[in-house]
């Protein structure tokens, strides 16, 4: 097959090497390979969105009461009872693509080494750094944006249910649209997206760099590192620094990348609370992005010079 194709290259003309590499473009087709293997990627949210439709139907029993009992609130409550149901379903979908994306990467290396179908991989021109990189694009690019697109069908869909049931009980849906921007969340849910993913770069960095080199139990491997340190350093000398260090890397973007008008004030209502300048100005992003591409450049090493288990 490679060789016809050579051919009718060269019988065009053509016979430039890199033409030949980019014309098959092997990152596109290596994270198109990601997607047909682990369809868990795209799988599991879309079961969530489902689960999370059946519960709000559910809960669209006595809709209608909970809502002339929220219009009579002051505007901010009115605003926070009418988006919670809408925010949840977000929240829930956004965490199942991160569990995803953890156990996405814990199997990305060490799957193809289980099944000794490295050996095919690396028969083909494709580089150690293209495959590696194409499986950290998953989490970092593809599940994001399968997120805002599952996040956005499953609330437009919640808001024709939520109309249907105030229509049938003489009350107009237009009392959800007065209180929600939609696109203006939409863009801010895209935002916390971007910055989330980058924020959390080394540790799928991590987790890559674990898939490459443990031979079995690589979810203990991943975990017990941190957990021994942070009970070595409790018993010690008496601190938590590490774990809160830990905890900071996991959740500790949201300060930086958002104005919450105070601590007691915790939601972003607008874009105007969007602060991407100071989330760009700060070391621990920096520091976390040098420590992914080591961590990359490691999980790349690791894949070029190991076997199938």
């Amino acid at each position: 097959m490679n060789t016809a194709f050579n051919i009718s290259l060269e019988s065009s003309g053509v016979t430039d090497p890199g033409y030949k590499t980019a014309a098959t473009r092997p990152f596109y087709w290596s994270v198109r390979r990601e997607l047909w293997e682990n369809r868990s990627i795209y799988i599991a949210p879309l079961i969530v969105a489902a689960v999370a439709l059946i519960g709000f139907g559910f809960s669209t029993i006595g809709l209608a009461e909970r809502r002339r009992g929220v219009l009579l609130l002051d505007e901010a409550h009115q605003r926070a009872g009418i988006e919670m149901p809408y925010d949840m379903a977000a929240m829930i979908i956004l965490f199942t693509a991160f569990i995803v994306g953890v156990f996405y990467c814990l199997d990305a290396l060490y799957g193809e080494r289980r099944d000794r179908s490295i050996l095919f991989w690396k028969s083909l021109p494709v580089s150690d750094l293209t495959t590696v990189l194409s499986k950290l694009t998953i989490p970092l690019v593809i599940l994001p944006l399968l997120v805002i697109a599952i996040v956005i069908c499953t609330q437009l869909i919640m808001v024709l249910m939520t109309g249907v049931v105030l229509i049938t009980h003489g009350m107009s849906p237009v009392t959800t649209w007065a209180h929600i921007n939609f696109f203006q969340q939409s863009l801010i849910l895209l935002y916390s997206l971007v910055v989330l993913s980058l924020w959390h770069a080394p540790i799928y960095g991590w987790l890559l760099l674990v898939s490459g080199w443990v031979r079995r139990a690589t979810f203990l491997w991943a975990v017990l590192p941190f957990f021994a340190i942070g009970i070595f350093e409790r018993i010690t000398f008496g601190t938590s620094y590490f774990g809160l260090f830990l905890r900071h890397r996991l959740m500790g973007f949201a300060p930086h990348a958002f104005d919450f008008h105070g601590r007691a004030h915790p939601t972003v209502e607008s874009l105007s609370q969007l602060t991407p300048g100071i989330y760009l100005s700060t070391p621990g992003f920096w520091l976390g992005l040098a420590v992914a591409v080591a961590f990359l450049a490691a999980a790349v090493r690791l894949r070029r010079y190991r076997g199938p288990i």
